[in-house]
């Protein structure tokens, strides 16, 4: 049988695999964590429409990280990552690898992580001389990026460290909320400190009158 065959749906299974369209998390932790994805994703975009920002390049980052958090705030209730990890163990079954997958997971461990500092190390480079809110929230999304990646991998003990308990809160919504309040809160603070900055010049430097010549 193809892969595509093992990919469609079949009954009593998902579309592929295990996995079929739905809301992947629909726990108060799980929508609570949609809205911090939608109020981060608004406070980058105040950021971007009231330009307050030193330049193009800091502008893109922002605009740049919008965008991303959009993307992963759907994927949250997709769960997208979910169909492709499921994809994927159907292939490694039909290429009769799938006893080999952990040395797989293994490389895509150490690719995501060469990627994540790659990414980081670039966009440290785009937002150089940006002010200190700026580069805690490229802290945050690099945060956020590793759990992400990290919970895409589906590991049996990564999966069981992120179930503990912390508060009272699993230990994935404690990561990923977290991120995400550093990503907003950096949003609000930035949004401020450009207009206090405006601000102190106006009243500081008040602009001066031309002096009309006498005649």
């Amino acid at each position: 049988m193809s892969t595509a065959a093992h990919l469609a749906p079949a009954h009593g299974q998902g579309w592929i695999g295990q996995w079929s369209p739905g809301i992947g998390d629909p726990t108060i932790g799980g929508w609570l964590t949609v809205v911090l994805y939608v109020v981060a994703a608004v406070a980058c975009a105040r950021v971007v429409h009231a330009r307050r920002v030193r330049g193009p390049r800091e502008n893109w980052f922002w605009a740049g990280l919008f965008m991303v958090l959009v993307l992963l705030g759907i994927n949250k209730q997709l769960d997208l990552q979910s169909a492709v990890t499921e994809a994927g163990r159907v292939v490694f079954r039909e290429l009769d690898i799938y006893a080999h997958r952990r040395a797989f997971q293994y490389a895509f461990v150490a690719t995501a992580g060469i990627a994540t500092i790659a990414g980081g190390s670039g966009l440290g480079w785009l937002v150089r001389g940006a002010p200190v809110p700026t580069w805690i929230a490229l802290f945050g999304m690099l945060g956020l990026s590793a759990f992400v990646l990290v919970r895409a991998i589906s590991f049996h003990h990564v999966d069981a460290l992120l179930g503990l308990r912390v508060g009272g809160l699993a230990l994935n919504w404690v990561l990923e909320m977290g991120s995400l309040l550093v990503v907003a809160a950096s949003a609000g603070v930035r949004l401020r400190l450009k207009g206090r900055a405006v601000l102190s010049r106006v009243v500081v430097n008040p602009p001066q009158r031309r002096q009309r010549s006498g005649g």
